[in-house]
């Protein structure tokens, strides 16, 4: 992946401030590669609060709540790769192309946040180079080396949604997102529905765009890589015990799905 030359005058994170990248089990032999922009809501504290309250770092527009947990868990169940990104997506959305206007939100849902005002590129450079760069290299170079040792791999992107957007409830417990590759969201669709219990959602609540979307248009489809979006509502794993269960449903189903799957795995 090419990266445009940036700055390297301004320096964001500094003395206290942990890395960007978190990974799980990068050992793990199964096909699974997954991967989690809005892993975590940390921000460095050059940004201090970002002029943001405590309790707004805390919501949605922070971080993708509860899916720390079931990704960390979904890897060790399925012995998957998983590669999360630690930073509050108010610092940089490492799921948006750097230069979007979402990409660093002066504004998420009805929430202003005054330090992402009038940034110079200075600071935008040193957000995309410290924290978008080295998590999408990092996914770069594990693709690379799975792809150089014939190892297939299947990307699977992790999220968690708002059960209440605008105002407007949205009934959906789980919802399998794809753009041009249908292969693994069709079968995650029908293995989904076959629980039984679920309310589940094609495309739903949102779809993948090369618009919308940076990590799957860009590690899934353009590396021709088998790949899914999935959202999991954040109030069915907002604590331990959903995400536990969550992680058991979901490794139970994506193991099912690898035996069906095999013949899309073959590597020239």
């Amino acid at each position: 992946m090419a990266f445009n030359t940036v700055e390297a005058t301004d320096q964001l994170l500094g003395e206290g401030d942990i890395p960007p990248v978190h990974e799980v089990n990068a050992a793990g032999t199964s096909p699974f590669l997954l991967t989690s922009d809005h892993y975590g809501r940390i921000l460095p504290r050059s940004l201090g609060d970002l002029g943001v309250a405590e309790s707004e770092l805390t919501r949605h527009i922070a971080w993708d709540i509860g899916i720390a947990g079931v990704a960390d868990r979904m890897a060790e169940m399925l012995d998957a790769h998983l590669v999360a990104q630690r930073y509050s997506r108010l610092v940089i959305d490492c799921n948006r192309s750097p230069g979007v206007a979402s990409s660093i939100p002066v504004i998420s849902e009805a929430t202003t946040i005054p330090r992402n005002e009038s940034i110079s590129e200075g600071d935008r450079a040193a957000r995309r180079r410290e924290i978008f760069e080295p998590y999408h290299h990092r996914i770069d170079a594990v693709i690379d080396s799975r792809i150089h040792t014939k190892r297939p791999t299947v990307l699977v992107s992790l999220h968690s949604f708002t059960p209440v957007y605008a105002g407007v409830a949205r009934p959906w417990h789980i919802g399998a997102l794809y753009n041009r590759d249908i292969v693994l969201p069709k079968l995650l669709l029908r293995h989904l529905r076959a629980e039984g219990d679920l309310v589940v959602g094609d495309n739903e609540p949102y779809a993948v765009s090369d618009l919308s979307d940076y990590t799957i248009p860009v590690h899934g489809e353009a590396r021709g890589l088998v790949n899914t979006g999935i959202e999991i509502r954040q109030d069915l794993i907002a604590d331990q015990s959903g995400q536990q269960q969550w992680a058991e449903r979901l490794a139970r189903i994506f193991a099912a799905i690898e035996v069906e799957l095999k013949p899309e795995l073959l590597v020239d």
